[in-house]
C-alpha cells in the first residue's frame, strides 16, 4: 500500500526546498556580477555615473530571481539583460546564467508562451555587432540557449505533472484491488454458508438418520455411517473457522467472536492422516520414509501434506478398495513425494483438467515444485512431485 501522506510530506519538502533555492542563486550570481564588473573596468574604469548605472543594472539582472513569482523575475531580469545590451552593448556573464535560470522557472511554472516570447529578443540581439567580442558571445548563447532554457523548464513541468499522476494512480488501482479482493472473499464467505456448509450439513443429518432408522443394519455399515457423519461434523467445524477468516480479512463484521485458529497441518501430522484414511477406506495404506527426515519450511510441509491428502481421497473415490503407498524421500535440496494405488489406472482416475490435480500442481507451483501424474509402473495410478527442502528456493 501507498504512503499517501508520507509522499504529500516529501513532496512538500520539495517544494520549500525549490522555493529557497532562485533566492540563493540570485544572491551569488548577484556576487558574481559585482565581481565580474569591477574586474572588467579595472583596466579602463567609467565615469562614477556610469560605472554606478552599469552596476545597478548588473545586479537589476540577477537579483530578482528572488521574486516568488516566476513571472515577475523573468520579466525583470529579460528587462535589466535588455538595457545592458542595447544601450551600453555590456552583459556579464552571470547576468547571461541569470537571464537562463529566468526562463528556466518560467517555463516550469505552466507559462509556456511567455517564456517564448521573453527568448525572443536575444536572437535579434544576436545579429548586432557589440564591439566587445565577450559581449557578442554571450549574446550569442542567450540567443541559442533562452529558447532552449524555457522548453526545459516546460519539459521539467509536464514530466513532475506525469510523475504525480502516475503516483495517482497507482493509489488508486491499489484502493481498487484491495477492494475487490474484499469484495470477493466476502462473496466466497456467502458462498460457502449458504451453500457448501448447508450440504455438509444435510450429510451429517442423513448420515445419522440412516444409521438410527435402519433396520437391521450390520455394526460395520452403522460404524461407517457413524464415521461419515464425523467426518461432516468435523468438515463443518473447519468451515467456520476458513468464514471466519475470509470474514475478518474482508472487514465484515458478523458480530461474533472470532473464529479460532490453529497452526496448519504438516508432514508430522501425515501419521493421523493415514489413519484415517485408512479407517475410511478400510484398505491397506502405507508410509515409505527414505532418507534423512527433518522439519522443512511449513508452506513446503503444508503443500506436501495437501498433496497426499488430495491423492488419498481421488484414490478413495475413484480406486475404492485399492491399497495405497506414500512415499516421502528426503534428500538435501528436495523432498520427492509419490503415492501410488494398485487400482485399475488412469481410466477410472480423473481426468487431466480435474479440479483435484489442478489444485495440487498449483500447490507444487506455489513452493516452486513440480508435480507429474499417470499411470504406475505395473499398473495403478501414480501422483509424483518433488518439492524444494530450502526455503531460499521456494519463489
Amino acid at each position: 500500500m501507498i504512503d499517501v501522506g508520507r509522499a504529500d510530506e516529501i513532496r512538500q519538502g520539495w517544494h520549500r526546498q525549490e522555493g529557497r533555492a532562485p533566492a540563493v542563486v540570485g544572491a551569488l550570481l548577484a556576487l558574481c556580477a559585482t565581481v565580474e564588473w569591477a574586474v572588467r573596468t579595472a583596466d579602463a574604469p567609467p565615469t562614477f555615473q556610469l560605472g554606478l548605472l552599469l552596476c545597478l543594472l548588473a545586479l537589476a539582472g540577477t537579483l530578482p530571481l528572488a521574486l516568488p513569482r516566476p513571472d515577475l523575475a523573468a520579466v525583470a531580469v529579460t528587462l535589466a539583460v535588455v538595457l545592458s545590451l542595447v544601450p551600453f552593448h555590456t552583459l556579464t556573464g552571470a547576468g547571461a546564467c541569470a537571464q537562463l535560470v529566468a526562463l528556466y522557472r518560467l517555463g516550469r511554472s505552466s507559462a509556456q508562451l511567455p517564456a517564448a516570447i521573453l527568448a525572443l529578443p536575444f536572437v535579434a540581439l544576436a545579429l548586432s555587432d557589440p564591439a566587445d567580442t565577450a559581449t557578442r558571445v554571450l549574446t550569442v548563447l542567450l540567443a541559442a540557449l533562452a529558447p532552449t532554457a524555457a522548453w526545459a523548464g516546460a519539459a521539467r513541468r509536464a514530466r513532475n505533472e506525469a510523475l504525480e499522476s502516475s503516483a495517482a494512480r497507482q493509489v488508486v488501482v491499489g484502493t481498487l484491488l484491495e477492494h475487490t479482493a474484499r469484495g470477493e472473499r466476502a462473496r466466497i464467505a456467502r458462498e460457502l454458508h449458504d451453500v457448501v456448509a448447508h450440504h455438509i450439513s444435510m450429510i451429517s443429518v442423513q448420515a445419522e438418520t440412516a444409521r438410527l432408522t435402519t433396520p437391521g443394519m450390520p455394526a460395520a455399515g452403522a460404524q461407517r455411517l457413524s464415521a461419515i457423519g464425523d467426518t461432516a461434523r468435523a468438515a463443518l467445524t473447519e468451515m467456520r473457522r476458513l468464514l471466519g477468516v475470509l470474514r475478518e480479512d474482508a472487514g465484515t463484521d458478523t458480530g461474533a467472536a472470532p473464529a479460532e485458529r490453529r497452526p496448519q497441518p504438516g508432514l508430522g501430522e501425515l501419521n493421523d492422516l493415514l489413519d484415517d484414511a485408512r479407517d475410511a477406506a478400510g484398505t491397506g495404506t502405507r508410509l515409505i520414509l527414505r532418507g534423512l527426515p527433518g522439519r522443512l519450511d511449513p508452506g513446503i510441509e503444508l503443500a506436501a501434506y495437501r498433496i497426499v491428502q488430495e491423492a488419498l481421497t481421488n484414490a478413495r473415490r475413484h480406486a475404492p478398495g485399492a491399497a495405497v503407498d506414500v512415499e516421502l524421500h528426503y534428500t538435501d535440496d528436495s523432498l520427492l513425494l509419490r503415492i501410488r494405488d494398485n487400482g485399475p489406472g488412469p481410466a477410472a482416475e480423473p481426468a487431466v483438467g480435474g479440479h483435484g490435480l489442478l489444485g495440487m500442481r498449483e500447490r507444487a507451483a506455489a513452493v516452486g515444485g513440480e508435480l507429474r501424474t499417470g499411470p504406475a509402473p505395473g499398473g495403478g495410478f501414480l501422483v509424483e512431485t518433488v518439492l524444494p527442502t530450502r526455503s531460499e528456493a521456494v519463489r
